[in-house]
This record gives C-alpha cells, sequence and structure tokens, in this order.
C-alpha cells in the first residue's frame, strides 16, 4: 500500500512538472550568425576592477566618465579612476565593508556610489579621497545624479532623497508606493535645471522641485493590468531621458512615451516592454527591448523607424549611440554595433564570456563596456568603405503625398441637396525602407564569419519580492 501511494505521489508530481513545462515556453536566445561587416572595431586598452571574490552582480555597478577619466566602482569597495586614452591607473580607492551596488556617478567635483546596505559614499573626483558617508538605510541599486545643489538617491524602498553635495546632510524626501512584487533594479534619478526625475516600480515617473523637495507633476507612463502578480509588473526601471522640453521613457510590460518636462502631460505613447533604458540624438530614440529587439522610434510623432530582431532573447544591455551607430551587449559578452540609419547590424566583438548588464559608455569616439566581473575594455569603431563614413541619421519621414492639380478644370457639377460623402484621409507616411548593404568588397571578419555556439535558453529579469 505505501509502495502505491509512493508511485501516485511520484505521477503527481510528474503531471505537475509537465504541466508548467507544457503552458511556460522557453526563449531560446537568438543564434548569432554572420553578416557584412561596415565597421572595423579596434581594441584601445583593457583593464579591470580589482574586485576578486566578489559576487557577480553589476547591475547597477555601471561606468562613469568626465573629461579624460572613466570611473568604475565593485562590490569589495573598490573604486577606481582610469585614464580614459590610455586605461592607466589614475587613482585607486578600497573601502573596507563597503558593498557597492549602485554607481558611480561623476559631477561638481565628486564621485559617489551607493551600497546594498543603504550608504552613499562621495570621494574627491580628483584623488578619490572621501569627503563624506551617509546612511539612508534602503538598497541603493542604481547610480545617483550629482549637480551643484544636490545628490539624488534613489533607493529600493520607493524614497528618492536628495543630499547636499558638501557634506551628504539631508534636504528632502519624496517617496511612491511599492507594490508586493517588482523588478530587481531601479531607475537613476535625472536631473533638469530646477527639476529632479526618477521612474518607479509602480509604474509611475515624478518631477520633484529641487528647491523644496515639492512634487511638480507625476505620470503613470502604463497603468498595471492581468490577473497575476508577475502580469502586473509595470516598473520604470529605465533612465528618463530630457532632450529640450521634452521627457522620455519606457517601462517593462508597459508603454514607451514622450512628455512634457514642465507638466507631465502624454505627447505619445506606444505598447512596449524594457527593463533597460532609452538612448536619443536629434532626430530618434532607440530602445532594446525585453524581447531582445532594438528599436528606433521618431521624436515627434513615436512612429517606428526600424526594428532589429538579430539579437532576440539575448538579455540585451540599454543601447548607447554614437556618430554612426547604435551599441549594445549581451549575456554572453558580446558586443555588438547597429547602423543608426537603417539598424543593420555592422560590428561584433566578444571581449568577454560574462554577461554584460551595464550599457556601454562613450566619449567621443570610443566606447567603453564593463562586463559582470569587473573587467573594462575600450574600442574604437572605424567605417570600412563608405557605407558608415560620417554621421549617420535616420531617413526623414516622407511628407504625406499630394494630388496633381489637374491639367483643365472639370465641369462644375450640378447643385445636390445631398450632402458630400466624406473624403477618406490620406495613409501615414511610411518610412523609406532602409537602403540595401553594398557588395562587400572583402570576406568579413574572422570574428563574424563563423557563427558562435547556440547559446543556453535566456533566463527572465530577476524579480523581487517587497
Amino acid at each position: 500500500m505505501r509502495q502505491l501511494q509512493r508511485w501516485t505521489l511520484v505521477a503527481a508530481v510528474l503531471l505537475l512538472i509537465a504541466a508548467c513545462s507544457k503552458d511556460k515556453d522557453i526563449d531560446t536566445p537568438a543564434v548569432l550568425s554572420p553578416f557584412h561587416q561596415t565597421l572595423k572595431i579596434q581594441r584601445v586598452w583593457s583593464a579591470s576592477v580589482p574586485d576578486k571574490g566578489a559576487r557577480q552582480l553589476r547591475l547597477g555597478l555601471s561606468l562613469a566618465t568626465e573629461g579624460n577619466r572613466v570611473y568604475a566602482a565593485g562590490y569589495k569597495g573598490e573604486v577606481v579612476a582610469f585614464d580614459l586614452t590610455s586605461g592607466h591607473v589614475v587613482w585607486h580607492t578600497r573601502l573596507k565593508k563597503t558593498p557597492f551596488s549602485g554607481g558611480p556617478a561623476v559631477g561638481g567635483g565628486l564621485v559617489a556610489a551607493g551600497t546594498s546596505e543603504g550608504e552613499v559614499v562621495a570621494l574627491e573626483a580628483d584623488t578619490g579621497k572621501v569627503r563624506w558617508r551617509v546612511r539612508l538605510n534602503g538598497e541603493i541599486l542604481a547610480a545617483p545624479a550629482i549637480s551643484e545643489r544636490a545628490v539624488a538617491v534613489r533607493t529600493v524602498d520607493g524614497k528618492l532623497r536628495a543630499l547636499s553635495p558638501k557634506d551628504g546632510h539631508d534636504l528632502w524626501t519624496q517617496e511612491q508606493q511599492v507594490p508586493r512584487l517588482s523588478l530587481r533594479g531601479t531607475s537613476r534619478p535625472v536631473i533638469a535645471g530646477d527639476l529632479t526625475l526618477c521612474g518607479f516600480d509602480n509604474g509611475k515617473v515624478i518631477a520633484v522641485n529641487m528647491n523644496d523637495g515639492s512634487l511638480q507633476w507625476e505620470a503613470t507612463v502604463a497603468p498595471p493590468h492581468g490577473r497575476t502578480e508577475l502580469e502586473r509588473l509595470n516598473d520604470v526601471d529605465s533612465t528618463p531621458r530630457v532632450s529640450g522640453s521634452d521627457v522620455f521613457t519606457v517601462g517593462y510590460q508597459g508603454r514607451v512615451a514622450k512628455l512634457a518636462l514642465d507638466n507631465g502631460q502624454v505627447w505619445w505613447s506606444h505598447d512596449a516592454s524594457s527593463y533597460r533604458g532609452i538612448a536619443l540624438d536629434d532626430d530618434a530614440l532607440y530602445v532594446a527591448m525585453a524581447s531582445g529587439e532594438v528599436v528606433a522610434l521618431r521624436h515627434g510623432s513615436g512612429a517606428e523607424v526600424w526594428r532589429q530582431k538579430a539579437l532576440l532573447h539575448r538579455g540585451l544591455s540599454a543601447v548607447a549611440i554614437t556618430d554612426n551607430a547604435v551599441v549594445t551587449a549581451d549575456f554572453q559578452g558580446y558586443v555588438h554595433w547597429l547602423d543608426k540609419a537603417t539598424g543593420e547590424l555592422a560590428a561584433r566583438v566578444r571581449p568577454s564570456k560574462h554577461r554584460i548588464s551595464n550599457p556601454p559608455v562613450v566619449s567621443g569616439n570610443t566606447v567603453i563596456v564593463i562586463d559582470d566581473a569587473g573587467k573594462i575594455t575600450a574600442y574604437r569603431a572605424t567605417p570600412i568603405g563608405g557605407a558608415m563614413a560620417g554621421k549617420r541619421k535616420i531617413p526623414a519621414e516622407s511628407a504625406p503625398a499630394r494630388d496633381n492639380a489637374p491639367a483643365a478644370p472639370a465641369a462644375a457639377p450640378a447643385p445636390s441637396t445631398e450632402p458630400a460623402p466624406a473624403v477618406p484621409p490620406a495613409p501615414a507616411a511610411v518610412p523609406p525602407a532602409p537602403a540595401a548593404p553594398p557588395e562587400p568588397a572583402a570576406p568579413p571578419a574572422p570574428e563574424t564569419a563563423t557563427p558562435p555556439p547556440p547559446p543556453a535558453p535566456s533566463t527572465p529579469p530577476p524579480v523581487t519580492p517587497k
């Protein structure tokens, strides 16, 4: 009898596993295929954050640049300044029992970073000497924002704080409700004039007056929808991007939207899902979607210009932009360059076999990446032939087609008492198709000629219960 019960229990477990496997589809990462390379990538230098033994989770530990320096931090308490041109160490500070988890940020003569234990540390940008340390009692998973008036810090408990750059004392605090379940990560604050902007786990973006900490406005990027807690996830973990009088943002399982900087009014929004972020230039915004698609949208209307699907389910980082390319990295340590005008793949290198969670950083014509093990690599791209030469821009939006004037006026119709039929609106303008890439003058580079081994199935973004 006991044996029968045992086999019945085993069968029930197997049926449960089979049911779960049937209901849940596993997204297989796209296999990288050869392509016509239009950019030559040269490694300029490499270095690392001496963070041996630290757990490989650099979710909020990105790079920061100012002038001719690159700043990086590690979970073991390391903060290092590198020379941008050569990669040589300018200064190196190690702080005991300081598990950095968000940052660094640089500005106003300060380098600031936050820890997993809720502490903010500010160092002198020139020397690496500690200026002040403040405990906020909330884990920090994104870099602060620094201005001459304040250091803005976002913590996982839904609070946005402003600290004094001089000594770190608290200036003001704003708070938003945190859902019971949210993604692992937070939005990085942005300071624009008299406003501090930040996204939150409840799907909102807020703007706070820098002078007194009052709420200027809040906007819901997308309300939660669905029956389960997972379906209702709608975190805005991306950094808001400001261009003139406009704010661009995107949420997970939500929308990408353009807001008014002065009052938060939504000018346009479209369905989108991203837990990474947005990059902007003068004409378009570029988004790495949660699905692995990279999309270019027009500033004015949000109309799609191009969509690249060659990197599906590869766990892309947020994108960065150069004069002629969009740059992103993936979970296998590859860095990809896409033609900014067409979205076509232009180059690919693999500086590491470790995941690259944080976006590349661009300074002039140098692209710098840091992998999740703390290895930093700087690259310089050179066009091959004339296809990618000069500054690349998205195609101009086509004007609506106009009817040609008739050669001779038609006879006037007799008056009618019937109402005239409504004239259907002209179809929306469709962006021109991207030009076909030129025929290769030489075989592609070795790293792109042979596809890499098939990748393992990707994992969804980490979810943290609150």
